[in-house]
């Protein structure tokens, strides 16, 4: 009883700190623009391909494979944790074994990759604390961002371990009357046959409680470090574009202007103008970007596969996507209490462009999406640089000075170019062109 009791404490105080995040990032949602979603059997597949089997991440081959590995075999340990919660709330014992042979496989699956999982993390914790791996470097990594990584693969380790400890005492406390399927653990118990009953059920119990409080503080923190893509990436690549990569969409208030001009009479048909606010042209700041956007900035691992096969990263401008969305995300977390609690009008004489995000590192982009075609969880940034520049040109007329030349011929001369359309054959007045 006493155990049960202390569970629904400790549960009840994870659920209520992690609905209180949860409701605060959905409250910074809601100060986003909408972005539309149809076509929900492709998005499904899409889904389970780039998603759920990883499809993407064995671009590198060896590190995609650990990835991967460590991705389906947490999907598998996060049942056995489901059941737990189960057990600590019911003071049960492996409640789900009535599945019998499906549960044996599942816990068997669980156990093999707890092993695996431990070995994956320890990789990763050698490659990022003692290996110079170029893409987990730059401007936008500051130390939190390391400390952030090492600390969340520290947890994982310590959730396995204390996992395959929790099998372990499993196996020795009940010899001959276990549920499930130990094919790893099995072979450790032999190195604890000498204990007490009471100094096993004591190790048992330990595993047992710091494996699922483990869960419960890792589940807290994860919204606050870059491993939240553990809960965003598979809605991220649900909810991502199915357009082809090339593709911008088009500015619906744009789109309405040109068809007013080409349909003058139309205009006449349109509601009267009120005293409302026009809406802004583009992105200027975290509250003009759409949901999906402001997704992608949860969804970013910080891997940098983004900004490793950028080109003009790798010809040595300033822009990095990667940097792009992990401003976003900055951004949004400094300005948008404000914006709850004030409204679109708060300001805090800050914006996304320029306090974070440069000019230079915007027009540096060539919209070439090596980065959305590399990102693992399908982010596509080009759009979002795309919004920005418009801002630029169309709210301030700040665009480099070779478009702004190009955009008053197009205005001028129909062309970019500095010829009037009279002009524009004069070059080939006096060429000959004979006959074969």
């Amino acid at each position: 009883m006493g155990k049960q009791i202390a569970f629904i404490i400790v549960l009840a105080v994870t659920l209520g700190v992690f609905t209180f995040t949860a409701l605060r990032i959905y409250s910074f949602f809601k100060q986003t623009k909408p972005f539309p979603i149809k076509d929900f059997g492709k998005r499904f597949w899409l889904m389970m391909k780039v998603a759920i089997a990883q499809t993407k991440i064995f671009r590198l081959p060896v590190v995609g494979f650990l990835h991967a590995m460590v991705f389906w075999g947490f999907i598998l340990i996060c049942i056995g944790s489901v059941e737990m919660v189960f057990d600590g709330v019911l003071s049960t014992e492996k409640l789900f074994a009535f599945l019998g042979p499906v549960y044996d496989a599942i816990i068997g699956l669980g156990d093999f990759f707890a092993w695996f999982i431990a070995f994956a993390i320890l990789v990763f914790l050698f490659r990022r604390i003692f290996m110079t791996v170029k893409r987990f470097y730059g401007i936008e990594m500051k130390p939190i961002s390391k400390i952030d990584a090492n600390i969340a693969l520290t947890i994982i380790l310590l959730l396995m371990v204390s996992l395959i400890g929790m099998n372990t005492f499993y196996l020795a406390l009940f010899p001959e009357d276990y549920e499930g399927w130990y094919p790893v653990s099995q072979y450790l118990v032999s190195s604890f046959s000498g204990l007490e009953t009471h100094s096993l059920h004591f190790w048992y119990e330990l595993n047992w409680w710091v494996h699922i409080v483990l869960v419960f503080i890792f589940a807290n923190i994860l919204p606050y470090s870059k491993h939240f893509h553990v809960f965003m990436s598979v809605p991220n690549v649900f909810f991502s574009r199915l357009e082809p990569l090339g593709y911008l969409p088009n500015m619906p208030n744009i789109t309405e202007e040109v068809k007013l001009m080409l349909d003058p009479e139309a205009a006449f048909a349109k509601p009267a103008e009120t005293d409302e606010e026009p809406e802004r042209f583009g992105v200027l700041d975290a509250e003009d970007v759409t949901w999906k956007n402001y997704m992608d900035s949860l969804a970013c691992t910080e891997c940098g596969r983004c900004t490793s096969v950028c080109p003009a990263n790798i010809t040595g401008k300033k822009l990095s996507p990667r940097k792009i969305m992990i401003d976003l995300r900055a951004r949004m977390k400094e300005k948008g209490p404000g914006l709850v609690k004030e409204g679109k009008t708060y300001s805090d004489n800050k914006s996304l462009i320029r306090d974070y995000i440069s000019e230079e590192e915007l027009w540096a982009c060539t919209t070439c999406n090596a980065c959305a075609m590399e990102c693992p969880i399908n982010i596509n940034h080009p759009t979002l640089i795309v919004d920005m520049r418009r801002y630029l040109v169309m709210e301030e007329s700040a665009a480099p000075a070779m478009l702004n030349t190009m955009f008053s011929n197009i205005e001028n001369n129909g062309a970019p170019w500095q010829y009037s359309a009279e002009d524009r054959m004069l070059w080939a007045e006096d060429l000959y062109i004979g006959e074969k």
